[in-house]
């Protein structure tokens, strides 16, 4: 389960892909890597992608919002080989538009397309809101295709992105891969790994399988028919690595290569640092679609400046810039 302890007396982090909270000091990241086993992205390999791309790298890689990784050196191995891999990554459609948080694993897999050259599948799990959410089916994938628009705006070479929604998509060869999963993991697995409970109804523990074979190419027999073996990278927030543990776990049990994976930090919410910005909560969130009058509304009403606990201590000490989600938005951005 994806809950990291803290001292005795003070609040645990919970950190799986439907919640994300921390205790007055915010996510300790370091803590993080450790419990689930991935490993720290280096300068080294920042230095590496920059020189094998001949371009400066990103900058969500040079300000350590992208922090951690399983296998990037073996991604770039084969691509200075002269071999091949592809992009996945996803959102899961819960609200009419994208927020700041949600564009970060966009803006930087563009980034990644753009300078590898390479295709990308984006999956859109409405089937699982539905699943987590009080959404019918049909308001599932009407959110999915509002959110496309989102996504395609961020401009994806259209020649090499394939964008597919679940309740549209799933079958066939995508199917077969997702049953095969299923049977390698047991009910105690999937348990451990999501922290699922007695109450949890069996669709949210048949999920998994779903966003884990978009990491093999044959789920995509229209885009990589006879490449079965196509290696996979997957840029995500760290929330989403316990479905991608359970994939790496699998793959060679059915065949397949384990999917790499590039992972970020989390966006903070505009209530400060101790938890991400959220759909679930639209007053932590600054929405593509928000008005100027409406981002001054959250912005003055909702958020934490950083500012000190007295006026004379701030006006001694000034902002706690570290914690403050408008410096840290600013540092990402720009």
């Amino acid at each position: 389960m994806s809950v990291v302890g803290k001292e005795e007396g003070e609040e645990q982090q919970v950190v799986n892909p439907w919640e994300v909270s921390a205790g007055k000091g915010g996510i300790d990241y370091d803590k993080l890597v450790d419990q689930f086993g991935c490993q720290r992205l280096d300068d080294a390999l920042v230095a590496r992608v920059a020189r094998l791309t001949a371009r400066p790298p990103h900058r969500f890689l040079r300000r350590g919002l992208f922090f951690a990784h399983r296998d990037l050196n073996e991604i770039l191995d084969l691509y200075e080989r002269g071999e091949r891999f592809y992009l996945y990554t996803g959102r899961g459609p819960s609200s009419e538009a994208l927020h700041l948080g949600h564009l970060i694993p966009f803006m930087f897999t563009k980034y990644l397309q753009d300078a590898f050259k390479v295709p990308l599948v984006i999956q859109l799990t409405d089937d699982e809101k539905f699943l987590w959410k009080n959404l019918t089916v049909e308001e599932s994938k009407r959110l999915a295709r509002e959110n496309a628009k989102d996504i395609i705006a961020c401009g994806f070479d259209v020649e090499r992105t394939f964008i597919f929604s679940d309740f549209n998509y799933v079958g066939g060869a995508f199917y077969e891969n997702m049953v095969k999963v299923a049977r390698c993991v047991t009910y105690n697995k999937v348990v451990g790994i999501f922290g699922f409970s007695p109450e949890d109804h069996i669709g949210k523990i048949s999920f998994p399988p779903v966003q884990a074979v978009p990491s093999f190419p044959s789920s995509f027999p229209h885009l990589f028919s006879g490449n079965d073996q196509l290696r996979c990278l997957i840029p995500c927030a760290i929330d989403q690595d316990p479905y991608f543990r359970m994939t790496r776990d699998v793959a060679p049990r059915i065949g397949y290569q384990k999917p790499s994976l590039i992972e970020s930090r989390f966006f903070p919410a505009l209530q400060g640092e101790n938890t991400k910005m959220s759909a679930s909560d639209p007053n932590s969130a600054i929405y593509v679609t928000d008005s100027v009058k409406e981002i001054k509304t959250k912005v003055n009403k909702y958020a934490f400046s950083g500012g000190q606990d007295s006026i004379e201590l701030h006006r001694k000490l000034g902002a706690n810039l570290d914690v403050s989600p408008f410096f840290i938005t600013f540092s990402i951005f720009y």
